[in-house]
């Protein structure tokens, strides 16, 4: 392993959608591995696709990186001594190691025109055989690259890959070989003048002094160009780690049949930046014990590269949400009030004073749902009966339990008591209905259950006593007064 000072590693999205969760695991590992080990952490933008690519798309990666608390030493916004961090402003660059590359004999000229090659390759795969290209503008004489060129003949330029294999040492999957003779003379350089990805990448990685490459299995098939073109260009090859795809549940790539795939999506779900890299970071790496729930300091501590899997890992929404609930239950009341603040205010129901002289009793409220939250979004919807007199009460929850002539008198008992109660506090009230309850030959959970739909129009809810102290004795009176309204009377 290099040395703990030279380590640099870099994330590079193409800014052609959000951030995808397998693009945040992969930034997660290069930021871990970087922070662990004393590290330079760099985010370069592949803005090359330049139809494809738009601000708004390279602000969404960004947004989803920050709310991840993923930061950068080197990028776009932060500058550095390796800029410019954006792809499409380092094509020159790029075009100058093509044209090395020609100069050295380790490219070459490609004047094929697209219709012949895809009729070439068409030809091919009637013929029930695999096509690469066949060095045509290889064996080119002098007199007839001459003709094309003072005819302007649109060319690209293309990699000579030598005879013999090419191998790497992988650092998750080991020893990595490829045959050459099954690697075509790959284009570097459109007839456009545009670089492709294999050229940028490698030129970026050199010129930003790239010492670890982390990425996605799916680029395995892309590294022994790469590996070549290091190589050709007299270049140290960084050490490369290919991390396990992340799959769905039924084993299958990640997309969006299995949900959302947009970190920030997440973000809007309720789901903790914390609980999020928690989960990414357990995708196909172990610290080597039994431990889940692991702070972002404890995972910088432990992550290393060796503790990769080589096996696919599995996106689990349940383990995610488990996750998530852990994280919910240990945060302070005041920090998850500060979090539940702008979801309360999105959906209208936030008053000032919840900052101010209610902030006591938002605490309270919060404290209340806390341990039933699996994500933040389901307290503006559970909390909402107390956060404002306006509400929906399920159908199905007043037929069960407020719809019997029988409750009505000891409903209508429990009023009174909770007009007269010295202390409206959850311990007169939980010994007054039960009182009541008895003294009406009444089992309490039937009281109960009508007292909850009642004042909350749901069959479920937190403790029933310490929301009748939270919403007050104004609130209760009048709400159970507009239920036992609505109640038939038992027959005399």
């Amino acid at each position: 392993m290099s040395d703990q000072k030279t380590i640099r590693v870099r994330f590079a999205p193409s800014p052609t959608g959000y951030l995808h969760v397998g693009g945040a695991r992969t930034a997660l590992f290069n930021w871990l591995f970087a922070r662990g080990q004393g590290g330079t952490f760099v985010l370069r933008i592949e803005d090359t696709d330049a139809e494809r690519s738009s601000w708004a798309m390279v602000q969404g990666i960004v947004d989803g990186l920050r709310w991840l608390g993923i930061d950068w030493d080197e990028g776009p916004d932060t500058g550095g001594p390796h800029g410019p961090y954006f792809q499409s402003q380092r094509l020159d660059r790029h075009r100058a190691m093509a044209d090395r590359l020609v100069a050295e004999g380790r490219a070459y000229f490609c004047y094929c025109s697209t219709d012949i090659l895809q009729a070439k390759r068409q030809a091919a795969e009637a013929a029930g055989v695999g096509w690469m290209y066949d060095r045509t503008c290889r064996s080119l004489g002098p007199e007839q690259i001459a003709r094309l060129e003072a005819a302007a003949a649109p060319r690209a330029v293309r990699f000579l890959v030598p005879h013999g294999a090419t191998s790497f040492d992988d650092v998750v999957h080991g020893t990595i070989r490829f045959e050459n003779s099954n690697v075509e003379d790959f284009v570097i350089l459109r007839s456009d003048g545009q670089p492709t990805y294999h050229l940028s990448v490698v030129t970026d990685d050199i010129d930003m002094a790239i010492t670890h490459v982390i990425r996605g299995d799916d680029h395995i098939s892309n590294t022994p160009k790469h590996f070549l073109l290091f190589e050709a260009l007299r270049q140290r090859v960084p050490s490369f780690a290919h991390v396990p795809l992340i799959l769905g549940t039924d084993k299958k790539r990640l997309s969006k049949r299995h949900g959302a795939t947009s970190v920030t999506e997440y973000q809007r779900m309720g789901y903790l930046p914390e609980a999020m890299v928690n989960f990414l970071a357990l995708l196909g790496w172990s610290p080597g014990d039994d431990h889940e729930l692991l702070a972002r300091g404890d995972l910088v501590a432990a992550f290393t590269l060796d503790r990769i899997s080589g096996g696919d890992a599995v996106f689990n929404p349940e383990k995610l949400d488990w996750m998530n609930q852990q994280y919910i239950v240990r945060l302070p009341a005041d920090a998850l009030a500060q979090s539940l603040q702008p979801l309360v205010a999105d959906a209208g129901l936030w008053r000032p004073e919840f900052a101010t002289v209610d902030r006591p009793w938002f605490i309270a409220l919060v404290t209340l749902f806390q341990p039933r939250l699996t994500r933040l979004t389901g307290f503006v919807e559970d909390a909402r009966p107390l956060l404002s007199d306006v509400f929906e009460a399920d159908a199905a929850a007043v037929r069960k339990h407020l719809s019997k002539p029988e409750i009505a008198e000891p409903l209508e008992a429990f009023i009174r008591a909770c007009e007269q109660l010295p202390s409206f506090d959850q311990t007169a009230l939980e010994a007054s209905l039960r009182g009541i309850a008895e003294r009406h030959g009444l089992k309490a959970a039937a009281l109960i259950h009508a007292t909850r739909v009642a004042v909350t129009g749901r069959a479920v809810s937190p403790g029933l006593f310490e929301v009748l102290e939270l919403l007050g004795r104004d609130r209760v009176v009048a709400r159970l007064s507009a239920a036992r309204a609505r109640l038939p009377s038992a027959p005399g």
